[in-house]
């Protein structure tokens, strides 16, 4: 081989290692047992071997540049809450309170390669990402990182975000805030309403089939007890969309304390000569318990239609809640880009952000829900299909109850 030839392959080769040993003895400096092999004098040696080897061969780009000119002087400093709330879906001031709150788990360190991106930054990708239909490509060049980097960077915002607020955010409120809620929209002893909803993804790479629902695209559900606010008191996510409504709840914890008596207070009320606990409300697709009342099916008379109106009408509370998410939190209404194991907490993260931003009192824009409505047409929720007859003391709970409507109907 020609000497010059042979020369510029080692060149190369050389600066190529570079990068790798560099990694290397960083990687090794901030480990727990440097300070031991820093004491070696053969480590020393070796160290500086390979450091005087390497010194002369000129240093090459190992990333691209990118520009953070928009981030750190357009929406930092310029952007109005307007503008804020249009792009995160919520103000400045609500963001900043959720990175601070997200800081402990969120803050890394700089390196000898890189400085490390703000607490601040990690969050506005992940809820950038979230909120807007935009690709990994598009918010990378957005922000000013590497693409890879956005989706590494979303994940450690929604496992944050689900360790450290999910619990005490989608819990149960004040309890009899939410049965005044309720009886003011004309059901008495109601604590919430529940319902699921189909998330499209795209094509899992096993059991694909059981992703497939009713309407024929893939999708997981979305189980979700509201209160009369909206807000979600309880989630359930993650099973394959072609899995029934009744199914997945009957698998949920929340139905095993429903059942047990232990998710609500012991707070019961006489209609008519009938004892009635707490109950939630819920579509025919769910079973007719003594605390689940589910409207009327077949053929209705006046008082039937009337229970129903009413039932209905509370329930419409879980429907707006489903519309306002799918509205602020735009990645939930496409197909999700992820994989399998990611898409549980990013859901769990949209219904967290929901709830946050709820009792902020961010405000919602109906434009919102005017681009999510426009995608119903290929994403069309399945429709609920009746489950056996109802258990008879439940059933008896429903007639007092549609009884006692049609009293003060005649009132």
């Amino acid at each position: 081989m020609e000497p010059e030839l042979l020369r510029t392959l080692l060149m190369n080769v050389t600066s190529t290692s570079r990068l790798a040993v560099e990694l290397f003895l960083q990687l090794q400096s901030d480990s727990e047992e440097s300070d031991d092999a820093i004491d070696s004098p053969d480590a020393c040696d070796n160290t500086l071997l390979v450091t005087d080897m390497l010194s002369t061969t000129e240093r090459r780009l190992w990333a691209r540049e990118t520009s953070t000119e928009w981030w750190d002087h357009i929406v930092l400093q310029v952007w109005d809450d307007e503008q804020w709330l249009q792009n995160f879906r919520m103000r400045k001031a609500t963001f900043m309170g959720l990175c601070a709150e997200l800081a402990p788990t969120l803050r890394r360190k700089d390196t000898r390669l890189r400085a490390a991106l703000s607490v601040e930054k990690r969050v506005a990708i992940a809820i950038w990402k979230m909120a807007t239909p935009d690709s990994y490509r598009s918010v990378a060049n957005q922000v000013g990182v590497g693409k890879s980097t956005v989706g590494i960077v979303l994940m450690q915002v929604c496992r944050a975000i689900n360790c450290i607020l999910l619990r005490r955010t989608v819990t149960l409120g004040n309890v009899q805030d939410i049965l005044d809620g309720f009886a003011q929209m004309g059901f008495p002893n109601c604590e919430g309403a529940i319902d699921g909803t189909h998330i499209p993804i795209l094509a899992p790479p096993h059991l694909a089939s059981e992703y497939i629902n009713q309407k024929g695209y893939f999708s997981v559900v979305l189980q979700a007890l509201v209160d009369h606010r909206g807000s979600f008191i309880d989630i359930y996510r993650g099973w394959p969309g072609k899995v029934h409504d009744a199914c997945i709840f009957r698998n949920s914890a929340l139905f095993r304390k429903l059942q047990a008596g232990t998710f609500f207070p012991d707070r019961k009320i006489t209609v008519g000569d009938v004892e009635m606990p707490i109950v939630i409300l819920g579509d025919p697709a769910y079973p007719l318990m003594p605390w689940l009342m589910k409207p009327y099916t077949g053929k209705l008379d006046r008082s039937k239609d009337r229970f129903n109106y009413r039932l209905s009408r509370c329930r419409m509370t879980v429907e707006c809640a489903f519309s306002r998410l799918k509205g602020l939190w735009r990645c939930i209404y496409g197909k999700l880009d992820l994989g399998d194991s990611s898409i549980p907490a990013v859901i769990s993260t949209c219904c967290t952000l929901h709830n946050i931003c709820e009792g902020k009192g961010e405000t919602f824009s109906e434009e919102w829900t005017s681009e999510v409505q426009s995608l119903e047409a290929e994403f069309a929720q399945p429709e609920s299909r009746a489950t056996r007859e109802a258990q008879h003391r439940a059933s008896r709970i429903r007639d007092a109850l549609r009884e006692q409507f049609e009293a003060e109907s005649q009132q």
